[in-house]
């Protein structure tokens, strides 16, 4: 502990993969271990920067989404989240996403921070907003998404997370970040 990690180097760089919505790039990297160089590889997968809102209503609940992930092969809870299209300022995206995932717009919303969703091996950076005010939008819902609306109470959701009924990490991660840095209750 304590001891200060060097950046490792790149040497080479590959693109393996160019998608939709991801790339996968392969790096060779050189880095110090007890003090000799040593080769690494490093498998990347790059992801654009994303917004995720912790939506609360006037009557104290969260305004949760479910869902079905493909890649996890079940439906979900989440918090409404979404890319920031290029050009787009992250609160831009942040209401942008929360009235095509809710149907609302939030009169206050407040920025809580971002954080990596896996740096082991994904560069995705999120930026969690905290959204109050709420009222309803008519902003339709991307075609690709089939969305139920699940309003939680701020209280049942610790317990909830206990339970393994929220799984979803950045659902996690700003959850927490409302209840602790903001104190909701």
């Amino acid at each position: 502990m304590g001891q200060v990690m060097a950046k490792e180097t790149v040497l080479r760089s590959s693109r393996v993969y160019a998608g939709k919505i991801i790339n996968v790039r392969v790096d060779t990297v050189r880095l110090e271990k007890a003090g000799k160089p040593v080769e690494a590889t490093r498998e990347v997968v790059e992801h654009a920067q994303v917004v995720v809102m912790a939506p609360v209503d006037s009557q104290g609940r969260v305004l949760l989404v479910r869902q079905y992930r493909h890649a996890v092969g079940e439906e979900l809870l989440e918090l409404p989240a979404g890319g920031i299209e290029p050009g787009e300022s992250p609160a831009a995206a942040a209401r942008r996403e929360l009235q095509e995932e809710t149907g609302f717009t939030a009169d206050d919303l407040t920025p809580m921070g971002r954080f990596w969703m896996s740096p082991g091996f994904l560069r995705e950076e999120m930026h969690a907003f905290l959204a109050r005010g709420l009222r309803p939008s008519r902003r339709a819902a991307d075609e690709d998404e089939v969305i139920e609306l699940v309003p939680v109470p701020l209280t049942e959701l610790p317990s909830m997370i206990k339970r393994g009924e929220i799984r979803d990490a950045k659902t996690i991660a700003a959850l927490l970040m409302a209840l602790h840095l903001y104190e909701l209750k």
